[in-house]
């Protein structure tokens, strides 16, 4: 037993320090997918429980696999350099406007095409918006950074921790969102006070730049592929069909309409379902579930409180956000999540809230965070780490508090 739980937890440290470091910059599942076949043969997971773990995230690898092949063929479309000339436009020149339109299109593409579509397909566009208007890019590439995690807490479809709650929650895709919108605008709103008054200077140090472009023709197609997508996931939730299926069917349209115009190839979309990465979850998922099942699970179900009183989910959130910071938001989720199920819907959704709006405090607190910080590098800009840091202390026990009140009180005016 002592020999199982020291092997497991060394290879959850071996597979997180090597999705922060990326050693030789190989993907995550090189290290993860051999860490799992480790804790597999050495027996610290019996073969049951792996394929237990395997049909739970299965759903869930085939739902994330869809959206993002359905994130990548909406930019094929020209979706998000619309929303950048419509950002310029919109801002007329003023920094603080922009920061404005930053907040409101990475809440909205977050929220319905997921974090990974903030931080890799809007975070480049918001860079290119900033330097055209002559902007200082920091208020504005930080808000990306933040609002990939705390803007993902209003649908199951925004974040791969939101579909891993939703299965075990029993609500609606309907039901979902409706306990959360209200924690989502307040979260959002103490984001956007807080960046405000932390970038005062910078919002308003521009050097004038060129006339923003012409809008470029709206992506209509795209468009109303995301909608009807959106709607199929209501349809199939309130019919008890896996919502991956809608998914599957909106990239399907994207994928048939873009290789009958020649836009894409059948390799570029499978490398835009990022199956390396998908690997590395399945794997992950593995690894966590050995180190719940040596001795983590009884350790925090002693200190996870019980019920859905509002001190109970005001624990359970700031629990979920410091072990997010400590082992990273997803295998947080994957440990916390069955540990508050039993007491009810209202428990999970105080984990999910702590799991998404925690890891904006460091840099390892989610894989999406350390994502948006390579593509930064990319762009040849310092992140430092003193002024991330303050803004996480700034933002986070604020924004995580008052979201879980406003979902204590979600809970009491639309109820489970």
């Amino acid at each position: 037993m002592v020999l199982a739980e020291s092997l497991s937890l060394a290879m959850l440290l071996v597979v997180l320090v090597c999705a922060v470091v990326r050693p030789f910059r190989l993907t995550e599942a090189v290290f993860a997918v051999p860490a799992a076949l480790v804790v597999i043969l050495a027996g610290a997971i019996t073969p049951a429980h792996v394929r237990d773990e395997a049909a739970r995230l299965g759903p869930v690898i085939g739902f994330l696999a869809a959206v993002l092949v359905l994130a990548k063929l909406c930019d094929d479309e020209g979706l998000f350099h619309a929303c950048g000339t419509w950002m310029a436009r919109w801002s007329a020149g003023r920094p603080g406007r922009l920061l404005g339109a930053v907040f409101a299109l990475a809440s909205a593409i977050t929220a319905v095409l997921s974090l990974d579509a903030t931080v890799v397909l809007l975070t480049p566009v918001v860079f290119a918006t900033a330097a055209h208007m002559g902007a200082r890019p920091t208020p504005h590439v930080y808000a990306c950074s933040h609002l990939s995690n705390t803007a993902s807490t209003l649908l199951p479809v925004s974040n791969l921790t939101n579909l891993l709650a939703f299965s075990a929650s029993g609500l609606s895709f309907a039901r979902f969102g409706a306990l959360m919108a209200l924690p989502w605008l307040v979260a959002i709103g103490v984001e956007y006070l807080v960046f405000r008054r932390f970038f005062g200077a910078a919002l308003r140090d521009v050097t004038p730049g060129p006339h923003p472009a012409e809008p470029p023709e709206l992506p209509l197609f795209a468009l109303l592929t995301v909608a009807g997508t959106l709607a199929g996931f209501l349809l199939t939730s309130a019919l008890g069909i896996d919502p991956a299926w809608a998914a599957a069917a909106g990239a399907l349209v994207m994928a048939v309409r873009a290789l009958a115009r020649r836009h894409t190839t059948p390799a570029a979309i499978v490398r835009a379902a990022a199956l390396p990465f998908l690997a590395f979850v399945l794997a992950l998922g593995i690894v966590v579930r050995a180190v719940v099942d040596n001795g983590l699970a009884d350790a925090l179900g002693h200190l996870l409180p019980d019920g859905t009183a509002l001190p109970a989910l005001l624990g359970s959130a700031a629990l979920a956000a410091v072990l997010a910071n400590v082992i990273n938001n997803l295998p947080a989720v994957l440990v916390l999540v069955p540990l508050a199920a039993p007491s009810g819907p209202g428990a999970v959704l105080a984990v999910l809230l702590g799991v998404n709006i925690g890891p904006n405090l460091t840099y390892a607190g989610s894989l999406a965070t350390l994502l948006w910080r390579r593509i930064v590098h990319h762009h040849e800009h310092d992140v430092d780490l003193r002024q991330f840091t303050t803004l996480g202390l700034l933002t986070v026990p604020a924004s995580l508090a008052l979201a879980t009140v406003a979902l204590w009180l979600s809970l009491h005016l639309i109820g489970t």
